[in-house]
């Protein structure tokens, strides 16, 4: 994904302080006495801001990340071999901003706010990338469910606007399908989103962008990318460079969906900048405030109370494990600042269960407070009926004879798992995730043999959209599951099992 070739970071960077008024200030300039990397030491530069940007001679900018008493420690945001010893520094007095609002609908920037997608951008608002976190008497409990349209999460570890839920498991194990998944799932609905991409590759960036497109969801999204072949320093400011834009939607009443993929690469590349800047090395080499990196940014995500505006922030954080390993270093930091997370297990996604979600490690801590009425009533004790399948599964290994009861609890639980099972780009409604789990709950399921699950529910839920368009009327705009919708889907589903066993 090439930036534009006729604009460098240096010359959009000055067109943007320039097209601001402000009277005229005297700046004191510094010298650079050492540099090296894309980071630079600057003496005698006073009065700076923590991330100010700098300005270098030929036009170049870096960001202030070391204020001491006899200099400043800086980083280019751009690779440049042009910065030397000698050189003059002088300071802005404003700290790196990134544009906000409707512009950036359908749109693909890097985390300064420069399109990457050929065409002009044309803000009227920006808003500073660091931004104190919202207080605590601002917010609201988290009680509005945001849909993901994958049934496992949905029913088990349901997920609520202003919400931080991370996603978390090895490479490959799927973890932005999920995340884009969800994505797709806000069509039609009044979810703005924003895919933040940090040290991806930009043949998987435009993956993802080329995927969203297809399917209609780039109208009501923005994609913030910074590629594996940027400097340290934009990756570092990517995901807040995302929450910035987020909450420019958010100070306007509406809801947002941020997606920081992943959060790892992130750590590494503040790890990066802080070794080259000399900042002491803790454990893992990475520096002291590698915890508030996180958390300085999570907690910006919120549900805001009616009287600062209503809208939300929810955040989907993805860190990559090696080898399912959850308790190292930043894995535990990130699990716990978040409200819960969805652990991806290797064993489950190679051995044909996708997504493949651990729903005894996965957890939602904000429960059943974020989940709709219609979805309480039908999913009450699936996570339990799950985690009994797979504890007596491992024991029925061992012996051929089993009574009846426990058969019947096997058959169920393995027509549960496959009924998970998920393809990508593909969520459901919540009408959809409600038929599929009434049918489980009242034994609809059970005629039928549990690898055919899956043709099953497809054609369960084209027998269902044809004679239930009221009940899905009701269901989709309220949320919730009246007795009479109830009966009426029982009656539905009933009646396509016997037609389905006849034709058998």
């Amino acid at each position: 994904m090439p930036h534009n070739s006729e604009e460098s970071i240096g010359s959009y960077l000055k067109k943007q302080i320039l097209s601001f008024e402000v009277e005229p200030v005297s700046y004191s300039y510094g010298q650079v006495s050492k540099t090296g990397d894309g980071v630079v030491r600057v003496a005698g530069l006073s009065g700076r801001k923590y991330g100010e940007l700098l300005e270098f001679e030929d036009g170049i900018f870096g960001m202030a990340l070391d204020l001491e008493e006899d200099g400043v420690g800086a980083v280019l945001l751009d690779i440049s071999d042009s910065v030397g010893v000698g050189d003059k520094v002088c300071g802005t007095d404003r700290v790196v901003e990134v544009p906000v609002g409707d512009a950036l609908l359908g749109r693909v920037v890097d985390p300064i706010g420069r399109p990457l997608d050929g065409r002009p951008l044309s803000a009227r608002k920006f808003l500073p990338v660091e931004r104190p976190a919202p207080a605590i008497t601002d917010r609201r409990p988290v009680d509005k469910p945001l849909q993901t349209g994958i049934l496992a999460i949905d029913s088990m570890i349901p997920i609520g606007c202003g919400q931080r839920e991370l996603i978390i498991g090895d490479r490959q194990t799927g973890k932005t399908t999920i995340a884009v998944d969800t994505i797709l799932q806000q069509k039609n609905t009044d979810v703005y989103c924003i895919y933040c991409a940090i040290g991806q590759k930009v043949s998987s960036i435009i993956g993802i962008i080329e995927s969203l497109k297809q399917n209609g969801a780039m109208d009501y999204t923005t994609v913030v990318a910074a590629t594996a072949s940027d400097s340290p320093a934009i990756q570092y400011l990517a995901p807040y460079a995302a929450c910035a834009m987020a909450e420019g939607f958010m100070a306007e009443g509406r809801d947002v969906l941020v997606v920081y993929d992943d959060l790892s690469k992130h750590a590494v590349a503040y790890r990066t900048m802080s070794l080259l800047l000399h900042r002491p090395p803790g454990r893992e080499a990475f520096p002291g405030d590698v915890f508030y990196l996180h958390s300085r940014l999570l907690e910006r995500s919120a549900c805001m109370s009616k009287e600062h505006g209503g809208g939300s922030i929810t955040a989907l954080p993805i860190i990559e494990t090696m080898g399912g390993n959850i308790s190292s270093f930043i894995p535990t930091n990130v699990i716990s600042i978040t409200d819960g997370q969805i652990f991806l297990e290797d064993d489950l996604f190679h051995s044909g269960i996708r997504p493949a979600v651990n729903t005894g490690l996965s957890v939602s801590r904000v429960g059943r407070a974020a989940q709709s009425p219609a979805m309480k009533k039908v999913s009450g004790s699936l996570r339990i009926e799950l985690s009994q399948y797979r504890e007596m599964a491992v024991f029925s290994r061992f012996g051929s004879d089993v009574d009846e009861a426990t058969a019947k609890m096997l058959h169920r639980g393995e027509c549960l798992t496959n009924l998970f099972k998920q393809g990508k780009g593909s969520p459901y409604s919540l009408f959809e995730e409600v038929v599929l789990l009434c049918a489980y709950k009242h034994g609809h399921l059970d005629a039928f043999e549990a690898q055919d699950i899956s043709h099953v529910a497809e054609n369960l839920l084209s027998f269902v959209h044809q004679n239930c368009t009221t009940a899905e009327t009701r269901i989709l705009s309220s949320g919730k599951l009246s007795e009479d919708d109830e009966k009426q889907l029982i009656e539905s589903i009933r009646s396509f099992v016997e037609e389905a066993c006849q034709d058998e």
